[in-house]
């Protein structure tokens, strides 16, 4: 955990005093059953280490995929990147593999320290990297004395072709100094396969690239182990003394030793350790027993003590749990309740964590009685905790209705299913009332029943040639009348389908009301009223979708036009055939009975025209319903008028009749035009229903998710096929790291024998089309039981409350199918930190014991535009900053009003990004990723005095509002440098809290007058001579310009919220760590106003220059 300033690169070792190292460390060789060393690094061929075999070299992006996926992708209609189809249906494309030589044998298995000791004294290649970006292959070998670490070949002399072990004050993961950083280097190899080795009085650094990331692993766990103990804490270890874990798996084997005599039989070893471990293959325990066995030279059905307790280490401990452990443990073997808290709250981020919390932890999880009463979690607590529902990627609190519900029923995407009743396709498939079950208890809330003249005048519900599986129209509303409500309280809409004569349509009428009854919504819309009423005014009712008479209509019956779904039904199966055309789509005539019409209340059908008609005629109660090829074009050619369209009025897209096989379109590409009910045909697993279902499930499942505010705003701009960064949204960078997979299975319709799998992750992003891209891992070969993938993305998201992750897992040596799982969740639903993934199969089953390891950070986008390239940072500085500005309307007094505006926009822009700059630069200088938090940053400076041989006397005073960190007495240089970035930190970051409110103010203030010209545009632009185009492009100008100042206001605001965490951060870090100055009391909040008196001067208001942010290499070259 310990990093320091920033080191100097240096290719020479610096022979120093001991320096104490951080808390890291792992189980020793006594953890190791007697055998030896060796014994404990060994596996059988098929469980070998993921690297050791053939992978993919690099990760293709979008376009390189397992197979074709255009048609997938055409029948999308939008032909968006995200439109990707990994459910098996499609053969792939053979890809070439080539052969990777990994430094790591393919028989070892490092779950121990002593076992990355033994790797090290063995030594392997690795590449040295030189201050010039040169890179040179150089043999690494750690000493038998464990003293020196030595390379070679080398120029040098050998004497000086090495390094000190107790010089070392540091190790660090991946591209954490200058050199590694430098853009010569950023995209030659991946972070996991760099660390750097910190080390003597100067704080120089000897940079290094392996060849895997296990073998990254492997040497800082075995480092960052010898600087924390030193090299005879190995030795001083008697054998005989057994850890908190072999006491209790040795206890487990008295126990099932009911004889006392020394051993159990096989079955009932394999048998206790599936038990403890349900998802791992009884094959590979009886193997790994077999192979133990036949080393020890014992044969025979039974097993002792010592077999017992090795087999259950070897196979139960997850090398990539181990290492996250000992980077946190102040011992060996364990976590305490200090190092617990440690973790919980700055790498999992979880807010308010207390001793009593971490002691429930360990009591619910712990397994050995021994761990428990110590207060301890051992190898196998952790792992069950990071197993747990605790650890789920899902944020717990969008289990529950968590979004505002009292919006227009207008402003939600609503839950909708096509043709229900469908068990398969529409030509062949049966129709089944369970369907209607499965839909309701999945969250659906826009059900649609196609019902048909049935006989004994009783009105039947089918869909497509499904004619023999009819369903009786009152079966079918039991059903829905039981459980519509079962899984949502929210408003349950009936798109009724009729295709009846008129004396049934009064039987279908007679039947809702009696059987529905009070929960059929029949009030009249307000006249007065604008908007539909909400979800929460609207809860336990079913609201009626359908055509209907117009108001007061005097006879017992009159002709409509039926909608186009129910006409191009018909048209396919009773082969009717209309001449009369609206807007180019075929419509018919039908005869509606008043009883029925009068049941239809707020959602009443009508034919949609065009969006300048809509605007003009369109009443708020009534619903268009568009086929997906037209609701494409619109997407694509009026995108904007399409969004305005879809903030007042409800509107349904259902599939094109062409899609006989009941395949689903990409609901991604109406939802980013607002299009509120996406039909989608259940039965048909996939990617469409995957994006579907997992996006619901964001607001508890209940069926609605609040849209973006960007598309709810009456005056806003957004347009559907934004390739950028948006006016006024936070874009954000997603940081997934995917380390392991657990238990991967055969894909279900393999034809393949055996169960060895080669699996690989395809990481998709969904959303608006400047979102929605890919990526993959490496395949790992042959290993399905615990694939380390160990590889690193970063996505950039222009607009979060649109985006959708997906996690797809396939097998890369497949006879017939390839997929083996997938998982799919809202971007806001993500949780920081350590996270496991369940992973569904291709019909939406949880797998039993079947996830993904990850690693989750998101971290606001620094600067505008595109992010640049240079580890995870972009900055800029004053020249390069790009601002947000407002566009000319053409129209006088608007264009004055906004222009003053101009200023307020900018300073805006530097309080936000000058914090921003000077985070980024402060958190480099500690060896930290621009996605660590400020606890991470407090925690480091403390651990670097610690670990000093100077007496070094740093301290922070949190005595006033913005807290100050002092030195005493003369400082390293590196450290005053760290000194003077935390102090540009915290003076940005007040000059951001000091200031904002009266930038915000003035932001505000203009949008406020912009609004006032909102009623009156129209006209005011005819009178200055503006029509046609020129007006509509001044009214788009116009609501840019507003969304650019409500944006920028709603940012700024939320910048200051972020600083005032931040300096609470510091408050806690500092004084957990013992950093506070004369032990202060709590923290107190920082001030919202300029008046209150401060210790720092705050600096004026310009864009921190690229000097002050670290952007080169800010130390002299030794």
């Amino acid at each position: 955990m310990a990093a320091f300033p920033e080191p100097v690169s240096s290719e020479t070792g610096a022979q120093t005093r001991s320096a104490p190292g951080v808390g890291v460390a792992a189980p020793s060789i006594a953890d190791a059953p007697a055998a030896s060393v060796r014994t404990c690094l060994e596996l059988p061929a098929d469980d070998g280490h993921p690297n050791g075999g053939y992978k993919e070299q690099g990760s293709p992006g979008i376009g390189s995929r397992s197979r074709d996926s255009s048609a997938d992708r055409s029948q999308t209609g939008g032909g968006a990147p995200c439109g990707i189809m990994k459910d098996g249906s499609k053969q792939r494309q053979v890809r070439k593999k080539t052969v990777s030589f990994s430094s790591m044998p393919s028989d070892r298995k490092m779950n121990s320290t002593a076992a990355c000791i033994s790797f090290m004294m063995e030594g392997c290649e690795m590449k040295k990297v030189r201050s010039n970006s040169r890179m040179y292959n150089r043999y690494f070998i750690l000493d038998a004395d464990m003293r020196w670490l030595r390379w070679e070949p080398s120029k040098k002399d050998s004497e000086k072709a090495k390094l000190e072990i107790k010089s070392i004050k540091e190790v660090r993961l991946g591209k954490k100094t200058p050199v590694l950083r430098s853009n010569g280097l950023s995209d030659q190899f991946p972070d996991e396969f760099a660390f750097s080795i910190i080390y003597g009085e100067n704080y120089e650094s000897l940079d290094l690239v392996a060849s895997t990331a296990d073998v990254v692993s492997t040497w800082v766990m075995g480092l960052r182990y010898l600087v924390s103990y030193g090299r005879h804490t190995l030795d001083m270890v008697e054998p005989s003394l057994p850890s908190l874990r072999t006491s209790w798996i040795g206890s487990v084997f008295e126990l099932a030793d009911v004889e006392k005599q020394g051993y159990i039989e096989l079955s009932r070893a394999m048998q206790i350790i599936k038990g403890l471990n349900p998802g791992m293959r009884e094959s590979r325990i009886e193997l790994k027993f077999k192979e133990l066995q036949k080393a020890k030279d014992q044969y025979g059905e039974d097993i002792n003590s010592d077999t017992f307790v090795e087999a259950y280490c070897e196979l139960c401990t997850r090398p990539e749990v181990f290492f996250l452990m000992v980077q946190f443990s102040s011992n060996k073997e364990y976590l305490d309740n200090k190092d617990l808290m440690l973790f919980v709250e700055v790498e999992q981020g979880v807010e308010g964590v207390t001793e009593e919390m971490c002691h429930g932890i360990v009591q619910k999880y712990e397994p050995s009685a021994e761990g428990r009463e110590r207060g301890c979690l051992s190898i196998d607590g952790f792992t069950h905790y990071l197993l747990s529902s605790e650890c789920h990627i899902f944020d717990p609190q969008h289990k529950r209705v968590c979004q505002d519900m009292s919006q227009p029923l207008s402003h939600y995407y609503i839950n909708s299913s096509h043709n229900a009743s469908l068990l398969e396709d529409h030509f062949w498939g049966s129709s089944d009332i369970s369907s209607y079950i499965r839909a309701l208890r999945m969250g659906c809330r826009s059900l649609e029943v196609v019902v048909w003249d049935g006989p004994d005048c009783e009105p039947v519900v089918y869909v497509g040639s499904s004619v023999a599986s009819q369903l009786v129209f009152s079966k079918v509303l039991d059903i829905i009348n039981q459980y519509a409500f079962e899984s949502s309280e929210y408003p349950l809409i009936l798109c009724v389908v009729t295709h009846c004569s008129v004396p049934q349509q009064r039987v279908m009428a007679q039947h809702m009301k009696k059987i529905l009854g009070d929960k059929l919504y029949m009030e009249p819309p307000g006249i007065e009223e604008h908007y539909l009423p909400s979800p929460e005014k609207l809860k336990g009712k079913i609201l009626l979708k359908g055509k209907c008479l117009p108001p007061n209509y005097p006879d017992s019956e009159g002709e409509v036009t039926d909608e186009e779904e129910g006409m191009e039904m018909s048209r396919r199966i009773v082969g009717a055939e209309e001449k009369d055309h609206l807007n180019g789509i075929g419509c018919k005539r039908l005869l509606v009975c008043k009883e029925l019409s009068d049941l239809i209340s707020l959602c009443k059908s009508v034919q949609f025209r065009d969006f300048e008609v809509s605007k003009r005629d369109q009443k708020y109660w009534e619903i268009c319903s568009f086929n997906e090829v037209d609701a494409n074009r619109f997407a694509n050619e009026f995108p904007e008028d399409f969004v305005c369209y879809n903030k007042r009025f409800l509107s349904r897209i259902y599939p094109t009749p062409m899609r006989i096989d009941a395949s689903n379109m990409n609901p991604q590409d109406f939802w980013k035009c607002g299009c509120q009910i996406v039909a989608m045909n259940y039965q048909t697993p996939g990617l469409m229903m995957d994006l579907n279902l997992g996006w619901f499930r964001q607001n508890g499942n209940c069926g609605y998710v609040l849209r973006p505010a960007i598309m709810r705003e009456e005056v806003s701009y957004f347009s559907a096929n934004a390739r950028d960064s948006l006016p006024g949204v936070s874009a954000q960078l997603l940081h997934i790291k995917l380390i392991s997979g657990q238990n991967l299975p055969k894909p279900r319709g393999s034809a393949a024998k055996g169960d060895v799998v080669e699996p690989y992750i395809y990481v998709e992003i969904h959303g608006i089309p400047a979102d929605c891209t890919e990526q993959r891992t490496k395949t790992v070969s042959q290993n399905g039981d615990n694939p380390i993938f160990d590889e690193s993305f970063e996505f950039q998201i222009n607009l979060p409350e649109l985006a959708v992750l997906r996690f797809v897992v396939l097998d890369d040596d497949y006879i017939g199918d390839e997929f083996i799982g997938q998982y799919t969740i809202p971007f806001e639903c993500l949780q920081p930190g350590y996270r496991h993934v369940p992973l569904q199969s291709l019909t939406g089953e949880f797998l039993p014991n079947t996830t993904l390891f990850v690693h989750v950070a998101i971290t606001n986008r620094r600067g505008g535009g595109k992010a640049q390239k240079r580890g995870l940072s972009v900055r800029k500085g004053r020249k390069a900053r790009e601002y947000t500005s407002t566009k000319t309307t053409g129209i006088k007094v608007v264009d004055e009003l906004f222009r003053a505006s101009t200023q307020p926009l900018r300073e805006a822009t530097d309080l936000r990004e000058n914090v921003q700059n000077a985070m980024v630069s402060f958190k480099e200088l500690c060896g930290l990723a621009p996605a660590a938090n400020m606890k991470q940053c407090i925690l480091t400076v403390s651990s670097w005095l610690v670990n000093s041989e100077r007496t070094l006397r740093v301290t922070v005073d949190l005595t006033g509002a913005y807290p100050t960190m002092e030195a005493q007495g003369p400082v390293p240089e590196l450290l005053r440098k760290v000194l003077t970035a935390y102090d540009t930190m915290i003076q940005t970051s007040r000059t951001l809290i000091e200031s904002a409110d009266v930038v915000h103010a003035k932001l505000t203030q203009a949008q406020r007058a912009g609004l006032d010209f909102h009623e009156d545009l129209h006209r005011i632009g005819a009178k200055e001579g503006l029509k046609g185009r020129k007006l509509q492009k001044a009214l788009e100008s116009y609501a840019w310009n507003i969304t650019v100042l409500k944006g920028q206001a709603d940012l700024l605001k939320h910048a200051k919220s972020e600083a005032m965490d931040t300096l609470r951060q510091i408050h806690c870090a500092a004084q957990s760590c013992g950093l506070a100055k004369n032990g202060a009391n709590a923290p107190q909040a920082p001030p919202a106003s300029p008046h209150v008196a401060h210790t720092l001067r705050p600096p004026p208001l310009h864009a921190i220059p690229e000097a002050e942010t670290a952007d080169h290499d800010p130390f002299p070259s030794h």
